[in-house]
């Protein structure tokens, strides 16, 4: 009888270990299974990932291309700015004779005077070589001139923007030395061209004291 009871309770403990063990291994099982995804789903978050990498990358390069631009834009408007200032800085002032004294006139037609001593040339617009000043920017110039004439000879030079006469220094001495000077404010475009000219069959004259002048400045641009 004793014998039946121990036997019955050795059966009854290895059912109870035998169901406890499915039962962790069961939990197991659904722990791993809820810790790692099928295939599928890896695949399909690579997917999602290698599309987001693209569309960073396509991004990048945009970034980078329209910066490129921006550097280059702001070089380009920082060069004008340089160049602008530069060309806002215009004044001349010359004399008509380097050295030693003469007359210059007079000849049959108008004929422009150079004036060979350079006192101030800002910007070179002012050629020595030619007696034409030519407008490096559009804006509002200032211009002076004057002139010296003597003996019964009349004297008289206009101020010309390209072929059209502005105004005249004009004189007509009875005896003796005499001067005559005018200014103009002008409008210019961009290679204008001013110049004085002799008056036909006019006279000036010119020595070591400079009477004859021609000076200009750019006031604002436009």
């Amino acid at each position: 009888m004793e014998i039946m009871v121990f036997f019955s309770l050795m059966l009854l403990v290895c059912s109870v270990s035998t169901n406890q063990t499915e039962a962790d291994n069961e939990i197991v099982d659904q722990q791993i299974s809820n810790q790692q995804p099928c295939p599928q789903d890896i695949h399909a978050v690579l997917r999602e990932m290698a599309v987001s990498l693209a569309e960073q990358k396509v991004e990048i390069r945009t970034l980078k291309q329209e910066n490129q631009e921006q550097e280059a834009k702001l070089e380009t408007e920082i060069d004008q700015l340089k160049q602008e200032q530069q060309v806002k800085q215009v004044a001349f002032s010359v004399s008509l004779l380097e050295q030693g004294s003469r007359d210059i006139g007079p000849f049959n037609i108008h004929m422009t005077l150079i004036f060979k001593r350079v006192v101030t040339n800002i910007g070179n617009a002012y050629n020595k070589h030619t007696g034409i000043f030519t407008a490096p920017v559009r804006g509002v110039y200032h211009f002076d001139w004057s002139i010296y004439g003597h003996g019964n000879i009349q004297t008289g030079a206009p101020l010309f923007r390209n072929g059209e006469h502005i105004f005249a220094a004009y004189e007509h001495p009875a005896s003796g030395g005499v001067s005559a000077s005018n200014g103009a404010s002008l409008l210019l475009e961009v290679g204008d061209q001013v110049s004085v000219r002799l008056w036909a069959n006019t006279r000036i004259y010119d020595n070591q004291n400079h009477h004859n002048t021609f000076s200009g400045h750019l006031i604002f641009t436009m």
